[in-house]
């Protein structure tokens, strides 16, 4: 927990800085962040004067309390000074005592309903997340996104937030790029439905035109313990939360990946679901099934495999028939 919170504030101080800090003073030595991952991080925001250590120490796995976040948020944010809060433990004679002050009048710290503020006590992952969601104006209901740190390695893999569904937009990007560029009309009727509600619940309900006998989600294949995809498969899932797929389809999927040499698993998903079933619900009378590129840490930091990517083209190339 220790290592998320420093990588969200460090990430915090990132997102503000162009508009916050200027030059620096001369940068800081400790001697207890030479190889820490967070080394570099730590020595640019001393510089600027965001945070700052101790008799040369800075204690990088130390845990972080609320006066230090206070005073990083007071510093970066330059909020202006403010009157006593009240709060009887933070003390006149305190070294954070104003950027306490500074945060409780700018709506970013509250107390702890009993007069006291706690600033030495190690801060909670919880209070942390209310702190920096105040100071960047973040409201209940609102949509944030972050980097998707997207990286590409040389083995193949693939690394990068939102891979579940952005991935699969891009295998079906590629596959209309293959129809284009080889001139390729398919034997019958196929649309690209890429729904924008995805993960809500209601992103398959809509638009699907007349005459469409079947649906096929491509989302992305469940990696983990009691699943037998990984990252360099195609999975083709016969049943999730939502209930069985087409005992039709999913055999024409099965079929599809073994005439295009596609390696692939066949998977039970029983803590996930796809668009595809809110198209059933909303009363569409037709044929459905899900396949998918194998992602691991769904909905974290996630990763799969080229490899995935071009066994899940293979398997949509095989199920139409191109």
């Amino acid at each position: 927990m220790k290592r998320k919170i420093l990588s969200l504030i460090l990430a915090f101080a990132m997102t503000v800085s162009l508009l916050t800090v200027g030059t620096g003073a001369v940068e800081p030595t400790y001697g207890d962040t030479a190889g820490h991952w967070a080394e570099s991080s730590i020595e640019r925001w001393s510089e600027y004067g965001i945070i700052q250590g101790s008799n040369g120490q800075f204690d990088p796995n130390g845990q972080l309390t609320c006066a230090q976040l206070a005073t990083i948020l007071a510093k970066l944010l330059k909020l202006p000074a403010a009157k006593d809060a009240g709060f009887t433990d933070n003390t006149a004679d305190a070294w954070y005592y104003d950027a306490i002050n500074r945060c409780a009048a700018a709506g970013i710290l509250n107390g702890n309903g009993d007069g006291t503020v706690t600033p030495e006590a190690p801060i909670t992952r919880e209070r942390a997340m209310v702190m920096l969601a105040r100071a960047l104006g973040i409201e209940t209901g609102d949509i944030v996104c972050f980097d998707p740190r997207t990286h590409v390695t040389a083995s193949g893999y693939i690394k990068s937030r939102f891979l579940d569904d952005k991935l699969s937009v891009g295998i079906l990007l590629g596959l209309a790029k293959y129809l284009k560029d080889t001139g390729t009309v398919p034997q019958r009727h196929v649309y690209l439905h890429v729904t924008v509600y995805e993960e809500v619940g209601h992103g398959g309900a809509a638009n699907v035109p007349q005459g469409v006998t079947e649906a096929i989600s491509v989302d992305m294949g469940c990696v983990g313990e009691g699943l037998q995809c990984t990252e360099r498969q195609v999975s083709i899932c016969a049943k999730d939360s939502g209930g069985p797929y087409s005992y039709e389809v999913v055999g024409k999927l099965i079929d599809a990946a073994r005439r295009t040499g596609a390696d692939y698993a066949v998977d039970v998903s029983p803590h996930y679901g796809a668009d595809v079933e809110a198209t059933l619900s909303a009363g569409h009378d037709l044929r459905h099934g899900l396949i998918g590129s194998g992602v691991y840490a769904s909905h974290g930091y996630e990763r799969s495999h080229i490899d995935g990517v071009l066994n899940t083209l293979k398997t949509l190339k095989g199920y139409l028939a191109l």
